[in-house]
């Protein structure tokens, strides 16, 4: 098994941040705080290591990674001094990457599409997988990254709402390359997906009744401005409310009588990286007795990726150690909001990643 652990980045932005970042944060072997365990399938956080990097931005491409992810608008703080990594960031596909509205945010290098040149930089690099870091809302962008890690023979973990690890026919795309694939949309140490699934299922476990319920968020950064954009949220509702039904054996009623709302729904510039969620439940309980929830959650969006997705890339190159090929299913049912299956609470998803795990000891 190799030491390290060779990741190429899809998307330099706050994300991208926290997890570089974090990666040096724990290079003085501090014991790290907000992942499953110090070391999994033999590799500690410090083991991964960047050897390729994409964006669009013209203040980010040309500079190494370790000054790219401080540039404009990323706001993640500086909490971690990370050396010069000697990767430079290349400039990637664009497709719809880029909402219109953000064209002055992202300052975009060009329109056009690359995909056999990030095919050949992938390969070049000698990347075990590419991680997907794209805005919301990058369906074609996305999948410009996926077919291009298919090409040079990487493996995929897909971060955002668009859905590669959970489609079917991306899955058996994959699985024909003999490459792994994780995800759909990474879910939160302790985020607004995973609160919201703990409390319905709480009411659920205790025989009360959901009738209703909302989860409202808001944040500062470039990812709450790019969501002000309705039609870029279709996937993201879907893999949010998906989430949370899926634990009530009723689900699927709410969401057919529009008695659950999920998602984005303003950018206050101010808040920077740090996100705000409101979530409201009502149910009825014995003898039709009302009960109800509201509850404030304030979080920093992007440590909160950071910690899973630390984990996440572990889990990952333990499947290519063992040669698995296609949809990643347990890891990814713990680790993503829209996986190719989904547990009935995070205790059983938590439950399917141990036992994949200990299976290929």
């Amino acid at each position: 098994m190799g030491k390290k652990i060779r990741v190429a980045l899809a998307g330099i932005g706050n994300t991208a941040s926290a997890i570089v970042q974090g990666v040096h944060y724990y290079s003085d072997g501090k014991q790290p705080l907000g992942v499953m365990s110090e070391t999994i399938g033999g590799y500690k956080i410090n083991d991964i290591e960047f050897v390729a990097a994409f964006d669009i931005s013209s203040r980010k491409v040309g500079k190494d990674l370790s000054e790219a992810i401080f540039e404009s608008p990323n706001l993640t703080p500086r909490f971690s001094n990370v050396p010069k990594t000697g990767v430079e960031v290349l400039a990637g596909p664009i497709y719809d990457g880029v909402a219109s509205h953000m064209m002055e945010s992202f300052s975009p290098v060009s329109k056009e599409g690359n995909e056999e040149e990030i095919a050949k930089k992938l390969e070049e690099s000698g990347a075990d997988m590419l991680l997907n870091l794209l805005p919301v809302g990058s369906e074609e962008a996305t999948k410009s990254y996926a077919r291009a890690a298919i090409k040079a023979g990487k493996a995929f973990i897909n971060g955002i709402p668009v859905f590669i690890a959970s489609d079917r026919v991306w899955q058996t795309k994959f699985e024909n390359a003999g490459l792994a694939v994780m995800g759909d949309d990474v879910k939160g140490q302790v985020g607004a997906t995973i609160l919201h699934r703990t409390l319905v299922s709480l009411f659920n476990m205790r025989g009360v009744k959901v009738e209703e319920t909302y989860q409202v968020n808001i944040g500062g950064n470039t990812d709450f401005l790019n969501m002000t954009v309705e039609e870029r949220l279709k996937s993201k509702r879907i893999s949010k409310t998906g989430a949370v039904t899926s634990v009530l054996p009723y689900g699927k009623e709410l969401e057919q009588k529009g008695r659950i709302r999920i998602g984005p729904s303003d950018y206050v510039p101010f808040l920077g990286n740090n996100k705000i969620c409101y979530i409201y439940l009502k149910g009825r309980s014995f003898a039709d007795f009302p009960i109800e929830l509201k509850v404030k959650l304030s979080v920093d969006d992007k440590s909160m990726f950071a910690a899973v997705m630390s984990d996440a890339i572990r889990f990952m190159k333990v499947a290519i150690d063992h040669k698995l090929k296609g949809a990643i299913i347990e890891p990814s049912s713990y680790f993503f909001k829209h996986p190719p299956v989904q547990a009935k609470s995070d205790e059983e998803a938590l439950g399917w990643a141990t036992k994949w795990l200990e299976n290929l000891k």
